[in-house]
């Protein structure tokens, strides 16, 4: 069901989309994903269930890649009130099927990028027991809590103390490249 690597994990995803009766006279048509089915087969536009007007499609099935540099994405979704995938959809001008299923994901950063662009669609599907269930047991075995490290300045670069570089455009009787001591200060009067 699952492909294993190393840093990765990925599990097929069927995608459920939903044809309703538009509310508006503008808009014939209201289609959503409404579901996922994990772990289900290849399919295309296969109709699930039908009724009246109401007509559930399985519009495809996309893999969905756990990497375990994201697990920190993935915990934030997980502890979301009601932790989801999100489905990246495409416009596309055919009016039997005017979405294309482009990727699923449980990275809620990822999916905001996508929505960032405007150019496509993005749905939050819930996530089924099951599958929280998967993407929390990889998100905890592959999670690493970043150690905040406060960077300080320090003199110490291993290079010798220079005050500066001399100015080239000030007349100097010394070397104009010399840097002034900062142990000789001399008293302003």
């Amino acid at each position: 069901m699952a492909k294993i690597n190393a840093r990765s994990v990925e599990m097929p995803l069927g995608v459920v989309i939903r044809k309703a009766p538009g509310a508006t006279r503008w808009a014939a048509w209201s289609w959503r994903a409404v579901a996922i089915l994990p772990g289900a087969g290849p399919a295309e536009w296969a109709e699930l269930r039908r009724e009246g007007d109401v007509v559930e499609y399985h519009a495809a099935t996309l893999p969905l890649t756990l990497w375990a540099d994201e697990t920190e994405a993935y915990l934030v979704n997980l502890n979301d009130r009601i932790p989801s995938v999100y489905l990246v959809l495409r416009e596309e001008g055919d009016d039997d099927r005017p979405l294309v299923p482009v990727l699923v994901t449980a990275s809620p950063y990822e999916g905001q990028d996508y929505a960032d662009t405007g150019e496509e669609i993005v749905e939050k599907i819930p996530m089924t027991p099951g599958l929280i269930a998967w993407v929390r047991d990889f998100a905890q075995a592959y999670h690493q809590e970043e150690v905040f490290v406060k960077r300080s300045r320090s003199d110490k670069r291993g290079e010798p103390r220079q005050g500066g570089i001399g100015d080239p455009r000030v007349q100097s009787d010394a070397d104009v490249y010399r840097a002034p001591d900062p142990r000789r200060r001399r008293a302003v009067q």
